[in-house]
């Protein structure tokens, strides 16, 4: 199959350069010329692992390639994804979807033959119903389908996502554009992955209910947090004991400072405008969103009370601002409103990430960035575990305090027992599971 992807982001590189690898001939498609001169280069836009290993094998089998012209890739290709960026709105939260609409109106003029167009960006419902009208009023001699096929890629590890998913999700009704879309993922029917046809707009649906359902689960257990902190129980046990119940499950049960990154934030988000627009409010989301914000400013004063109350002329050592290992996104990270509100209460930030730090330095001023985590503790009055990078779970403990001035560590992920950290001498705050208050109920 012959392949345009519409967008070289995130979803758009990953997307197209797994496709290359099943053998489809993948043409990725950016306005960027600087982005798509990099790509041609070999330099990747954004940290995934594996992804410049794949990447460049697939350019030098003849499968991949990249370029500045829609109208020549999307008049040779059999199906033409859309995977360009749809950011909320500023002033409303709406998701703004005219990135989307300009890629359709192009794509339409480009068409030669029957093409099937799959919107592969996170969209609102009712998103290809416009898609499909604005692709008509633009042309209405097109032959073509619009389909919804959303992606469920986890940062960090979107190769084995999409080479090995829990479902394929495909909305259409037309039988054409079924049977071209069944062979675009033929490779993966060695893999049994369960492919779902259903209508356009309730695959726009599951996207959106399923990054909704997983940010209620992360919220649910940081709340248990707070609680365990206040009476005395441990959330890590908790988390395990409610996630071994099938019905329930492990996963997205590890508390910490709030979720962040590209999806949740600007998903649930967009799901509660599209609840109120249709007069469904949806208030569990709501709640949520609004909880997970209060959490990610709430942070700052965990630090501030281990620091005895004040962090006036203070040394902070933030270790991680991705708001996930793996990956260089710092968007909606949980590392922005901490770092800012401990500047707002005086402190000086010196900060390490292995990969985000160019990132950060767009988005937040004022701190010292640093070349490792020893170098970050230097003369540090306190240590704080951001984002759970593997390079962080197993410090040198008697290191780290012979850097800093007063051995005080605050793990926003839990990644310490805090036995260990104390038996190093450091007082150390985690995440939900503070010592039993005195004098709690017995029983």
């Amino acid at each position: 199959m012959r392949i345009a992807m519409i967008g070289s982001g995130y979803v758009g590189l990953v997307s197209g350069a797994c496709f290359a690898d099943f053998g489809h001939h993948v043409v990725c498609v950016d306005k960027d010329a600087r982005k798509i001169e990099a790509l041609n280069q070999g330099e990747m836009p954004i940290y995934e692992p594996g992804l410049s290993e794949l990447v460049g094998n697939n350019v030098r089998q003849g499968r991949l390639s990249f370029t500045t012209g829609l109208a020549g890739a999307v008049a040779q290709a059999d199906a033409v994804f859309i995977a360009v960026g749809t950011p909320s709105r500023r002033g409303d939260g709406h998701a703004d979807l005219s990135y989307v609409y300009d890629a359709a109106r192009e794509i339409a003029r480009a068409t030669d033959g029957f093409t099937v167009i799959i919107t592969k960006s996170t969209v609102p419902v009712g998103t290809g119903d416009e898609v499909e009208r604005v692709m008509r009023q633009s042309r209405t001699d097109a032959d073509f389908a619009v389909v919804s096929n959303p992606e469920f890629l986890r940062e960090g590890a979107a190769i084995r996502d999409f080479k090995h998913p829990d479902r394929i999700v495909i909305g259409t009704t037309d039988e054409r554009a079924k049977a071209v879309m069944a062979e675009i993922y033929r490779p993966l029917y060695l893999n049994r992955a369960p492919i779902m046809y259903t209508e356009r707009r309730t695959a726009e649906l599951i996207k959106y209910a399923a990054n909704a359902f997983l940010a209620t689960k992360i919220t649910f257990i940081n709340e248990m947090a707070d609680l365990a902190e206040k009476v005395g129980a441990n959330v890590q046990e908790v988390a395990r004991g409610i996630g071994l119940d099938n019905r329930i499950g492990s996963k997205f049960l590890h508390a910490g400072p709030g979720f962040g990154g590209s999806c949740f934030p600007k998903d649930t988000l967009a799901l509660i405008k599209t609840g109120q627009d249709y007069e469904a409010p949806l208030r569990i989301v709501e709640t949520v969103a609004a909880v997970n914000d209060q959490r990610k400013r709430a942070m700052a004063r965990k630090v501030l009370a281990a620091c005895g109350g004040s962090l006036r002329d203070k040394t902070v050592a933030v270790l991680g601002l991705t708001f996930k290992p793996n990956t260089d996104d710092m968007r909606d990270s949980p590392s922005i409103p901490l770092i800012t509100a401990l500047q707002d209460m005086g402190a000086t930030v010196r900060a390490y990430d292995p990969e985000g730090m160019e990132a950060a330095r767009e988005v937040l001023s004022n701190v010292t960035y640093t070349e490792g985590a020893y170098d970050c503790a230097k003369d540090a009055d306190v240590i704080v575990i951001v984002t759970e990078w593997e390079q962080f779970r197993a410090l040198d403990l008697d290191a780290i305090k012979a850097a800093m001035k007063t051995p005080v560590m605050v793990d926003l992920r839990n990644v310490y027992p805090p036995e260990e950290v104390e038996r190093y001498g450091f007082s150390y705050t985690g995440i939900g599971r503070a010592p039993a208050p005195a004098g709690r109920p017995q029983g």
